[in-house]
């Protein structure tokens, strides 16, 4: 009996890439950079390191998975940060996108938005959390694919808070 089929980040490699996916097909690799962030509720500011891979397997949607480290100044390793995986899926509409994200921290958000000229605007529509959770209202996520680079930021309204600036990073394609 043989197992499932592997997952590939290298369009040029493995099973063709369904045809559902051109509005995605940028993502896919393996990207690893730094960024920026700020706590929603106090304004303390943090940097971090970050890789994420967007994977598929043939079918109609993207595996993701984020894993994320703290920085110091220097850009030396302070502990590991947040995880969080997921699938980014295709919408009713040619450019429609919807993304399915749970984490370490306990939330479990679900997206739904736009792509074009390799760029991705999603909003949640759904915020669910664990009993021991922080609760989140909601989240938004701009992503960018330019040249190499992978860039993105969000926006994070904590429970009964406004949106405010959450995350920013710009990562390298590998």
């Amino acid at each position: 009996m043989s197992g499932p089929v592997p997952d590939t980040d290298d369009l040029r490699e493995g099973v063709p890439v369904s045809d559902a996916l051109l509005a995605l097909l940028p993502l896919v690799g393996r990207w690893r950079g730094a960024g920026e962030g700020v706590v929603a509720r106090t304004g303390k500011q943090f940097r971090f390191g970050q890789q994420i891979t967007f994977v598929h397997d043939g079918r109609p949607f993207l595996a993701y998975e984020a894993r994320s480290w703290l920085l110091d100044d220097d850009g030396a390793v302070l502990r590991q940060a947040w995880r969080e995986s997921g699938f980014w899926r295709v919408g009713a509409g040619p450019d429609d996108v919807e993304l399915l994200v749970v984490s370490n921290t306990g939330q479990a958000l679900v997206f739904a938005g736009r792509a074009g000229d390799q760029r991705w605007e999603l909003e949640t529509v759904s915020a669910r959390h664990a009993p021991t959770a922080k609760d989140v209202d909601g989240e938004r996520r701009l992503y960018a694919v330019r040249e190499a680079r992978l860039m993105y930021a969000t926006e994070l309204a904590p429970a009964g808070e406004p949106f405010a600036p959450h995350l920013n990073a710009v990562l390298e394609r590998q």
